[in-house]
């Protein structure tokens, strides 16, 4: 979708348009006659959130109708919700090109309205013999914004697009070596990055035991990169934000197999490295001045050759032992390898994680949100959370009780890697990464509910969604010194 900013007059313009009407200075605005403008009076004396589409033949006038009254979160993600149904509306009267104007809207509404039509626009179609429909140019009333602003924007959701590409292609054309040269190739044309990439000798070098073991069962070679984007106005011995991103390219759960309904979507389960390896791109795009560094353990996870089995122990990149319980809770072994390197490696001032971790998380707060939980990371959590509740990506906390210890205990190893009972599977998981941060400030988020669709959601289709990508980026935004 391509973006313009334009000098847009309402009562002037031909063409296809949104209006946004917030409140009732927008009524000198309008391009509607009396008895239009008294229809849609009575209707937000009803109800203010709406969509009416007025005939100006052979173009259309979409009338988006918001309380503007309402907490700003609230409006904002009303108008990104709005776009998916503003994008059926184009889709039924075949609309390519639309203009976007307004009066008394404030910039931030209009980007996230924009943000929406972007978002909602966004589906998987490269395996698809005939092309669906897509929006193809929104021009902007150039009142809004700046060109490099509108420019910023862009960039992040192109990454977002780029998150989601990655997250939905299956692992017959992505696997481990594969998106980690894309990575790779990505990083190499961004001023300020720098990508590392650790073929399965070098990890054997590093005994990373969690990220081999699970590796077992493959065919395809693991591999660990290492992206940091460093500013050159920045000085390279400041601690950077580490973030780590669970990279299983594809998750059949080991030996112990999943059901077939399970199966199906686990191309997902390397959302957490996407998500993280796409917020150190779009800060590097905009030249975000915050020093940060994602760790991706990349491996798929099968049942072949001498995969890794239930009562192994493995010797972890720190020289924790851990008894293997399950072979599905695979995640977390090759996390906890990347963690324990960011602390002996990075001394960071902060270690976020991101992985489709655990289902637990997905039948506690469905798929609203982000279960979080931290240790020595209460300011770190208690900004994401306001951050997320500025742009709608929320978080909900899971205590990390000290009493959580006991149900990772193992009787042969330091740990093992899962609960010794089927409750509280979020938080044990949470609280067995936690060992590997030590000291570190440390904030775990759970994004198995949220990463991937199965079917459309708000202001997202069917497939992976992105989310995390702007939540932690937004974190990044209030990091510049």
């Amino acid at each position: 979708m391509i973006y313009t900013l334009e000098k847009i007059s309402p009562k002037d313009y031909e063409g296809d348009m949104i209006f946004l009407y917030g409140d009732e200075t927008a009524e000198r605005s309008l391009p509607l006659g009396k008895r239009e403008v008294a229809l849609l009076k009575e209707r937000r004396a009803e109800d203010k959130d709406f969509i009416l589409a007025f005939d100006r033949l052979p173009y259309r006038l979409y009338v988006l109708s918001f309380d503007s009254e309402k907490p700003a979160p609230e409006v904002q993600e009303g108008l990104r919700r709005n776009a998916m149904k503003l994008l059926g509306k184009f889709e039924a009267d075949q609309v390519k090109t639309v203009a976007l104007c307004g009066a008394g809207t404030l910039p931030e509404e209009v980007a996230a309205l924009l943000e929406g039509l972007t978002l909602a626009d966004y589906s998987f179609d490269r395996y698809k013999s005939k092309e669906p429909y897509h929006l193809e140019q929104v021009m902007v009333d150039a009142v809004y914004f700046k060109a490099d602003e509108l420019e910023a924007m862009q960039r992040l959701w192109n990454r977002i697009y780029w998150c989601r590409e990655w997250v939905n292609l299956p692992v017959q054309d992505l696997n481990a070596p594969r998106f980690a040269e894309e990575l790779e190739s990505i990083a190499a044309d961004l001023e300020g990055v720098k990508c590392t990439v650790m073929d399965k000798r070098q990890i054997e070098s590093l005994r990373m035991g969690g990220l081999l073991a699970v590796n077992r069962g493959s065919v395809d070679e693991p591999r660990f990169v290492v992206i940091e984007y460093n500013p050159s106005t920045r000085n390279t011995q400041n601690n950077p934000i580490v973030f780590v991103g669970k990279g299983v390219m594809y998750d059949t759960g080991g030996l112990n197999i999943k059901p077939e309904d399970y199966m199906q979507e686990m191309k997902s389960d390397m959302a957490g490295a996407a998500t993280m390896a796409s917020v150190v791109f779009a800060a590097a795009d905009n030249r975000l001045p915050v020093h940060v560094v994602a760790l991706l353990p990349l491996t798929d996870s099968r049942p072949g050759f001498n995969a890794y089995a239930a009562d192994d122990i493995l010797t972890m990149y720190d020289g924790t032992t851990v008894e293997v319980v399950n072979t599905d809770a695979e995640g977390r072994l090759i996390l906890a390898d990347a963690i324990a390197y960011a602390v002996k490696n990075y001394h960071p001032r902060v270690i976020i994680d991101a992985a489709t971790l655990t289902g637990a998380a997905v039948r506690a707060i469905s798929t609203f949100g982000i279960a979080a939980m931290e240790q020595n990371g209460r300011k770190e959590l208690e900004m994401l959370k306001v951050v997320g509740e500025q742009v709608y990506e929320r978080l909900v906390e899971f205590p990390m009780w000290k009493e959580y210890e006991e149900l990772i205990k193992s009787e042969y190893a330091d740990l093992r890697n899962c609960g010794n009972t089927p409750q509280a599977g979020t938080i044990t998981a949470g609280k067995f990464l936690a060992h590997f941060a030590k000291e570190t400030p440390y904030v775990h988020l759970d994004i198995a509910g949220v990463a991937y669709f199965t079917k459309a959601q708000h202001c997202w289709r069917c497939g992976a969604s992105g989310y995390g990508v702007r939540l932690l980026y937004a974190y990044l935004q209030m990091q510049g010194e």
